[in-house]
């Protein structure tokens, strides 16, 4: 079946590719010339795990990359969803415009899936509109589907296969052939069910995430403040077979669970107390972290900020994504305070892309008396013993060797 696929990132390159390899003829879109450049030459743009393999057997088979929309029997939408941080609603500007796209050029009886996260009701408001307004008739020209995205960074591959899958649409027939597609490369269950249960599901997967994170966080802080083990508290309450308390952590990052609760709670004020709670405890860990920070340096009798180093600027482990990263949001925290200096290093980042970064993870160390490890990369197990000496504060308690202070 031919497929365009409209943007390329961490969800829509992976899927092209995996569908071009169980045999779809496909096209990849992104208005990112650049970026469709360096696909045409083989070059990708983040690292992941089976990615560079995938690829090679995509492009056996029929794969092209474009930034022009091409005429296609199904369209899958995977471009960014924001949200509006003054009303917390979901910026649904990146699916308009590619929907008004793909109206300029599509054919009746087309499918048209969005597998971008979406807040409830997004379909509704935004995409079935600018359809109708082009003339067709959904069900009859237009087929609407949404097919949210369920994987994660530094895995997309092996979960692509085999994470369960969600086919919302407006008939079981349409969702039945829908489902079939996915079928060529999921291994687990696909579900069907209508538009806007779909869209909550989602929504509710990640906000279910981010709740259970802000829990441990928030137990870290009662514990600090009466000096309690958390870690040690944690581990005994979960050996109740009904308990699993999560580890806590420097704050919550990436585009899916640091974003998406933010859609209920912009959508229904006054019903969102325990999610808006959550949020705004994740949100404020990089800030308890400088407070650590401000705390260990004080019992060391250092007064030198510059002395002071962030391990880590993804939001997770052995990824180059760093899009709500926490050492990003410590780091504008303290530009908020007027305050700056931190020195910065992350193996996975080869680029600068902020002040005061180091590509050398030796001359970073040097330059550095006390390390802020925020990331748990494989790196940082492996070079463990290179930290000898430094004050280390382990926000993810991932040192086995080193004598650290925690959260």
């Amino acid at each position: 079946m031919e497929i365009n696929v409209i943007g390329l990132g961490y969800i829509g390159l992976p899927t092209a590719l995996m569908l071009a390899s169980s045999g779809h003829k496909i096209v990849g879109t992104d208005f990112n010339k650049k970026l469709v450049a360096s696909l045409q030459n083989g070059r990708i743009p983040f690292e992941e795990i089976g990615i560079e393999e995938l690829y090679s057997e995509a492009i056996k088979k029929e794969i092209i990359f474009t930034s022009e929309y091409i005429k296609s029997s199904m369209y899958i939408i995977t471009v960014p969803t924001p949200y509006i941080k003054a009303s917390k609603k979901i910026d649904p500007s990146y699916i308009i415009s590619a929907v008004k796209s793909v109206m300029e050029i599509c054919d009746k009886g087309a499918v048209v899936a969005i597998e971008s996260t979406v807040s409830p009701g997004t379909i509704d408001a935004f995409v079935r509109p600018i359809i109708q307004d082009k003339g067709f008739v959904l069900g009859e020209d237009i087929h609407l589907v949404h097919a949210p995205e369920r994987i994660l960074p530094g895995n997309m591959i092996y979960e692509l296969r085999h994470n369960s899958r969600t086919i919302g649409a407006d008939s079981v027939e349409v969702g039945e052939k829908v489902k079939a597609i996915y079928e060529s490369f999921c291994e687990s269950e696909i579900v069907i069910t209508d538009i806007r249960t779909a869209e909550m599901t989602k929504v509710v997967e990640n906000t279910f995430r981010d709740i259970n994170i802000a829990f441990a966080n928030e137990l870290t802080k009662i514990c600090r403040s009466d000096d309690l083990d958390v870690y040690e508290i944690i581990r005994i309450a979960n050996k109740h077979p009904r308990v699993n308390i999560l580890n806590p952590g420097p704050g919550v990052g990436g585009h899916c669970i640091s974003v998406d609760p933010w859609f209920l709670v912009g959508d229904y004020p006054g019903l969102t107390n325990l999610i808006l709670t959550a949020r705004h405890t994740n949100d404020s860990m990089p800030e308890f972290v400088l407070e650590r920070v401000n705390t260990i340096m004080k019992e060391k009798g250092m007064t030198d900020l510059s002395r002071v180093g962030i391990y880590g600027l993804t939001y997770k482990q052995d990824v180059d994504d760093v899009r709500e990263s926490p050492s990003l949001q410590l780091l504008e925290k303290m530009k908020e305070h007027l305050s700056s200096g931190l020195k910065v290093y992350d193996p996975m980042i080869d680029t600068i892309i902020i002040d005061n970064q180091y590509t050398n993870f030796e001359e970073f160390l040097s330059e550095v008396d006390l390390v802020i490890v925020m990331v748990s990369h494989t790196h940082i197990l492996n070079n463990e013993e290179k930290l000898a000496g430094k004050i280390i504060l382990d926000t993810q308690k991932v040192l086995k060797n080193s004598i650290v202070n925690y959260l």
